[in-house]
């Protein structure tokens, strides 16, 4: 029980790393309509559950807030809410390709609708990406500020939690059953 109990924390913190060093990589390198900082918290949902993958997306968005920038740490809610739906989905209908394309979906709305209120609350909407040009833009038009920011982000959030979720499908077949097992029990 307790090797079982340390052999997911160990994942977890695996997942947390995952998730700092892809958005790293995604924004360094300037992957478009990647951000690739989430995959950790769906590999981690996808495999443990709900919990474990709300535990990882929070601690991830945290530690990622205290290194990088203290602003982006209520957007932890962002990341606690990727791990409950697709642990929850997972759960009830496992993880292949189809429930990651359904996750990814529901992910990018169910991400908006969390993160667009509070980028309006802490900038106005704006967030720093090449996407704060069309909230500028759609903001000036006379379209509200949640609209702004929240409509050109939405191709971005659906390519983006899709292909993760996809990754994910793909990491989980790659793992060997020895890890595997232990860690779903």
């Amino acid at each position: 029980m307790r090797d079982t109990k340390m052999l997911k924390l160990t994942f977890c913190s695996m997942c947390i790393v995952i998730n700092i060093l892809g958005g790293m990589i995604a924004h360094t390198i300037r992957i478009p309509l990647l951000f690739l900082d989430t995959v950790g918290t769906i590999l981690s949902a996808a495999v443990l559950g709900p919990f474990y993958g709300m535990a990882t997306g929070g601690l991830s968005s945290i530690l990622k807030a205290l290194v990088m920038n203290p602003k982006g740490m209520p957007f932890a809610l962002v990341n606690i809410a990727i791990g409950l739906t697709v642990g929850i989905i997972a759960k009830k209908f496992g993880f292949n390709i189809k429930t990651a394309i359904i996750s990814g979906i529901l992910l990018a709305v169910i991400c908006l609708l969390i993160g667009t209120p509070i980028a309006v609350f802490l900038s106005g909407g704006f967030v720093g990406d090449p996407m704060d040009i069309i909230v500028a833009w759609m903001a000036k038009s006379g379209q509200t500020i949640f609209v702004s920011a929240f409509v050109p982000r939405i191709f971005a959030n659906l390519i983006d939690k899709t292909m993760s979720g996809i990754l994910v499908v793909t990491l989980i077949k790659s793992m060997p059953a020895k890890i595997l097992k232990p860690l779903k029990a």
